[in-house]
């Protein structure tokens, strides 16, 4: 089918320094380890706190933890979930994982003992690995008594880091760790090593799933995204592609969260891909952040917008060394143009926009690294990348030139579909005679030279921060409290976060309790992305015709 260059006007104006009509071979997730660790076996993969991890070791660690998943039974096609913050632990797991032809699930750190339960249950995880973190290991704890997990294995933090801070925390940071129990079902992360080879297992990088990584919809629900070994292997591919220094020295931030997919494919899979290193840190820490690039002397920081604003609020920014930043890239929630300013303005560095969903493995475009950076706009799409805009209000054609449309998009990082939904996956897509489209649910317009601006959202999801929250969710966990009889929950406009939850509820009749009171019994309840900022008590909500809960009727009212 021939596409015109007015459909895609990028063709003409490509500010990425590469060719943007380009294939990406099938390629695996261990073959693409192997390769980076054949071809720069002692370079740093992984500075953890002052402590060096090298390709060759890590590759070998993964190896061993393959062996060990199948001496313990574990075969292709088997989900392993992977419950950990950034730590080095976790790239041997997950290509340790792959390695043994198993699909990994990653789970937030953030996820309470029910949220956790619930995507466990529906993901059929048989084996989680954590830490010994008093933030995880209770709750994953629970989670293996009440589910149908068959095992726990769980790795020491202090093992992890350099020796004397190792011992620090044994010694005076007790509290911030969990002794694990001894019980069958629960395993050292050591004792599941193997001295053996691992058995190969053939796997097909287009039909094989290396990853389901939950996301939401419309409804909220969670669904599982299946993400191939070539969906991701691609994105980072073509991730490293639009880098004009690819090749350079590579020293990446990693404090995005490596269970999160930008993260996944933006730091940990591409820098592999590009023989680079992660200044991996276990959670955001502005002032540690800023400590870390300068000790490392980052060249790479991506991130969401609040952590770029949490680095310009910290008294440390200003004498803070940014000479060897070459670029930030920003995705998760939209870029607030005064932080992007601000923030170019007292680094250095260049900070451009991007725009990725689960669904797409990470990444679909970006604002060029070098060149044309149009503010407010989320760039042009990523090599072997190809958009279309959709009838709003009819997805079966296409939107008007020059008019808004729903954002589709089609290439190798789109996944296979959603875990056990088929018909969601069904919904998700657009067929068209050139193939399937996937639909973001984003409407945009296509600006001169193929830049594409996000003007509004169709899915009701709020973008807390670069996590995304479903209202339905938190909803339902309100609607459990007694004096509670109607509720809705939104986002409104936040300075820090982009967005935050709000709650607004009518009262059972009788009841008697205060919106604070109400606020703290529901964030108690649920995980600290999805915590509301007030519950707003009224005496009505509005209403459709049909006597369901209007949100847009809501928004429209609070002018939001």
């Amino acid at each position: 089918m021939t596409v015109s260059k007015a459909e895609e006007p990028w063709r003409e104006h490509y500010g990425h320094p590469c060719v943007w009509d380009q294939q990406f071979p099938p390629l695996t997730l261990p073959a693409m380890f192997a390769a980076s660790a054949a071809a720069h076996g002692d370079r740093p993969l992984v500075e953890f706190m002052g402590r060096s991890f090298s390709y060759a070791a890590l590759l070998a660690e993964s190896r061993a933890f393959a062996a060990g998943l199948q001496a313990l039974g574990v075969r292709k096609g088997d989900r392993i979930g992977l419950y950990l913050p950034n730590v080095p632990l976790y790239v041997s797991a997950y290509y340790g994982a792959l390695l043994a032809g198993a699909v990994v699930v990653n789970f937030s750190p953030l996820y309470t003992a029910h949220e956790l339960q619930a995507q466990v249950a529906d993901s059929g995880a048989r084996l989680l690995v954590t830490i010994d973190s008093a933030a995880l290991l209770p709750t994953a704890l629970k989670v293996l008594e009440g589910s149908e997990l068959e095992r726990l294995v769980v790795g020491s933090l202090p093992a992890l880091l350099p020796a004397l801070k190792g011992l620090a925390l044994r010694l005076f940071g007790r509290k911030s760790l969990t002794p694990i129990p001894a019980r069958p079902e629960v395993l050292h992360w050591a004792q599941v090593l193997s001295s053996a080879a691992p058995e190969a297992v053939p796997l097909d990088p287009e039909v094989d799933l290396a990853l389901i990584q939950y996301t939401g919809g419309t409804t909220g629900t969670p669904k599982g995204a299946m993400l191939t070994h070539q969906n991701i292997s691609a994105n980072a591919r073509q991730v490293n592609a639009i880098d004009p220094r690819a090749g350079e020295r590579d020293v990446i931030m990693g404090v995005l969260p490596l269970f999160h997919v930008f993260a996944n494919v933006a730091v940990l899979n591409r820098t592999v891909v590009n023989g680079g290193c992660i200044a991996m840190l276990p959670r955001f820490d502005a002032g540690q952040a800023l400590k870390t690039l300068q000790r490392v002397r980052a060249t790479a920081f991506p991130g969401v917008p609040t952590m770029y604003q949490a680095l310009l609020d910290h008294p440390a920014m200003a004498r803070t060394d940014f000479s060897s930043l070459r670029v930030c890239i920003s995705g998760g929630a939209p870029l607030p143009g005064p932080v992007k300013d601000r923030f170019e303005a007292a680094s250095g560095a260049r900070l451009v926009e991007g725009y990725g969903l689960t669904e797409t493995s990470g990444v679909v475009s970006t604002n060029p690294y070098e060149g044309e950076n149009r503010v407010g706009t989320i760039g042009q799409p990523l090599p072997g990348t190809r958009i279309r805009l959709l009838g709003r209000d009819d997805p079966e054609v296409d939107a008007a030139p020059g008019e808004p449309g729903e954002l589709a998009v089609q290439g190798p990082q789109v996944m296979r579909g959603y875990w056990n939904r088929h018909d969601a996956a069904g919904a998700a897509f657009a067929q068209r005679p050139d193939g399937a489209w996937l639909r973001t649910g984003d409407v945009a317009v296509l600006e001169p030279g193929g830049y594409l601006r996000v003007v509004d959202r169709i899915k009701d999801m709020i973008a807390v921060g670069g996590f995304k929250v479903f209202p339905s969710q938190v909803e339902a966990v309100l609607e459990d409290h007694d004096a509670v009889k109607e509720v809705l929950v939104i986002g409104v406009p936040d300075a820090y976060l982009g967005e935050v939850p709000r709650a607004y509820v009518t009262l059972n009749a009788g009841a008697q309790t205060s919106g604070e009171a109400l606020r703290d019994w529901l964030n108690a309840r649920i995980g600290k992305h999805e915590r509301v900022d007030q519950v707003v008590v009224r005496d009505t909500m509005p209403k459709t015709m049909i006597g369901k809960l209007d949100r847009k009727a809501l928004r429209a009212e609070l002018g939001l």
